[in-house]
């Protein structure tokens, strides 16, 4: 199945949302693939901007993201909320901008680059899906296009780390499939889904 006509897409947004399959016929076969173990799944991806959207124009930072899956579906749930997409592999920007033309949404950005390169003090809140796991050695990784190294995973982590240590009370992180011990002790778990793959961080 290959993405709708701009007439279509305009009309039948919804039927994209159905499920995981429906939605990842938005990119090509070799995207597809990936879906199981790098892109976020869509009941992930809602009850996560549930929370990362508190109130109307929460800039929300997605660390990592990949083919956009979060980001897309995020604002298709949450239009109340700006969703800001960061990506290092050109290929999975230019996968994510496509889809998220298909769909005519209008609350989202991604932007090109690593994600050291940014100011998180931008962003209200975040959203990780331990895009840093596959620097470790055995992991299954998206691709050999980037490097890959256990100093790089140990930099970037650590780099979170203070980036978020530096955010103001109040300031709300998802993760997912993520280790507690890469966030700072300042944040505290208030909720946890998906036998605890899925928790809901707050600043206090």
């Amino acid at each position: 199945m290959r993405m709708p006509t701009i007439a279509q897409k305009e009309n039948h947004i919804d039927e994209w949302f159905t499920d995981d399959v429906s939605f990842n016929t938005l990119y090509p076969a070799q995207i597809q693939k990936l879906a199981d173990l790098h892109w976020t799944p869509l009941k992930v991806a809602k009850n996560a901007a549930e929370f990362l959207v508190p109130e109307d124009g929460a800039k929300v930072l997605d660390i990592g993201s990949g083919s956009g899956k979060f980001c897309i579906a995020a604002s298709y749930y949450k239009p109340n909320g700006l969703f800001y997409g960061v990506e290092q592999r050109k290929d999975l920007l230019d996968c994510a901008i496509e889809a998220e033309y298909n769909l005519n949404l209008n609350n989202l950005s991604f932007i090109y680059g690593n994600f050291t390169q940014l100011d998180f003090t931008q962003f209200d809140h975040f959203y990780f899906y331990n895009s840093f796991q596959e620097n470790i050695e055995g992991t299954e990784k998206i691709d050999y296009k980037i490097q890959h190294s256990l100093s790089l995973y140990n930099y970037y982590n650590s780099y979170l780390f203070n980036q978020l240590e530096k955010m103001p009370v109040g300031t709300r992180v998802v993760t997912y499939h993520t280790w507690d011990d890469q966030m700072p002790s300042g944040y505290h778990i208030v909720n946890s889904e998906f036998d605890k793959l899925l928790k809901f961080w707050m600043r206090a």
